[in-house]
């Protein structure tokens, strides 16, 4: 299960509204990179991939790759807005380290 915070949900909501092309979903993934070795993604898609696990919520659809969803798997995501960072957090019960601005991990 993936858990979207109010400000979370209202960012995404946004975002789709303001695409200039329909949106099938938001994509959240896994890639390599970051500071502690993996980092987070999010990307509006027109299409969905046959194999994607998708959730409804809030009126949108998230979509999860097949090797993304077993280390985001009961994540949360919030969506910050202050004078020191503006964007989305990750909070990973999975993650065994996180670096301090939350946008990448070590599984």
């Amino acid at each position: 299960m993936i858990n979207l915070t109010d400000n979370a949900s209202k960012a995404i909501h946004r975002f789709i509204k303001g695409s200039e092309n329909p949106v099938a979903g938001l994509r959240i993934f896994v890639s390599g990179g970051g500071c502690s070795g993996l980092q987070y993604g999010l990307r509006l898609e027109q299409e969905k991939s046959e194999d994607d696990f998708t959730v409804e919520v809030d009126g949108f659809t998230l979509l999860v790759d097949p090797m993304s969803r077993p280390m985001i798997e009961g994540i949360t995501v919030d969506f910050v807005d202050s004078l020191t960072h503006t964007g989305f957090k990750f909070n990973n019960p999975n993650a065994t380290a996180s670096c301090a601005c939350g946008s990448s991990f070590s599984a």
